[in-house]
């Protein structure tokens, strides 16, 4: 169940330096450009097939309000894209990215269902559009990559026009409890093992279970998003394995 809205005053929040930032947007960039080819495989394997079902749900908290221009950034190899444009074929649809790579897998999967998608490369953290240009903006499985939280948050909160909606899908860090243990040793010690095997990349794959070790909770990422400005709910999925955060611009 999605917890309460609520909304809050922005906030300035503390962001890492400059040097940090570069270094891991330049290394995450690299690591998704040479696991691209095997990456719509591993998202299936790894995750026995759920993440089509989360992606529907937040597709549909995404489309609630009749979006009319949507923004997905970080979008990949555009699973969520096109998710989005089968179910709402109206809409002006944008799907950004900074890996060239990733983007040309996209580009020819919306091709293969004839969905009219722009692909365009950008960086989730200076994006080249004005404010308030679209009535929705998604990110899935991509914003713990960020280097600067916060700073995504402000751009998706000021490219967004007033009454706009975001939406986060995510992993968080896996609960407390027996299956929070279950999952964290399968993060750690079998799915670095089965991504390297499939997409030949050891890194890439220390790296995932890493970034969602290192993310912040769910109530975390909620207040990050409150101190935005966003009126903010969120949803586990999965018993926590995924989580969507929605976060309204009021």
């Amino acid at each position: 169940m999605l917890t309460p809205m609520t909304p809050a005053p922005r906030k300035p929040s503390q962001k890492p330096s400059v040097g940090d930032k570069q270094d891991k947007g330049q290394d995450v960039q690299a690591m998704f450009a040479s696991i691209a080819p095997s990456y719509d495989l591993l998202n299936r394997v790894l995750s026995f097939g759920v993440d089509i079902f989360w992606r529907k749900e937040a597709a549909a908290l995404a489309l609630a309000h009749d979006p009319k221009r949507v923004l997905d950034i970080a979008t990949g190899t555009g699973d969520f894209a096109l998710e989005l444009k089968g179910r709402a074929p109206q809409i002006d649809l944008t799907a950004s990215d900074f890996v060239p790579e990733m983007l040309a897998i996209a580009r020819e999967k919306a091709a293969a269902k004839h969905l009219e998608i722009t692909f365009e490369e950008g960086d989730a953290l200076k994006l080249p559009y004005p404010d308030a240009s679209f009535d929705a903006v998604t990110c899935t499985f991509g914003f713990r990559n960020f280097s600067d939280y916060a700073q995504g948050l402000a751009e998706m909160w000021r490219v967004l026009r007033p009454n706009g909606r975001a939406v986060i899908l995510e992993f968080p860090p896996p609960a407390r409890g027996l299956f929070g243990s279950l999952f964290r040793f399968y993060f750690r010690q079998i799915l670095p093992r089965v991504g390297a095997v499939i997409s030949g990349n050891t890194d890439a794959y220390t790296y995932l279970p890493e970034s969602v070790l290192a993310f912040p909770e769910p109530e975390r990422l909620a207040q990050l998003m409150r101190a935005t400005g966003f009126r903010t709910r969120y949803k586990l999925l999965s018993f926590g394995i995924a989580a969507i955060h929605v976060g309204d611009k009021r």
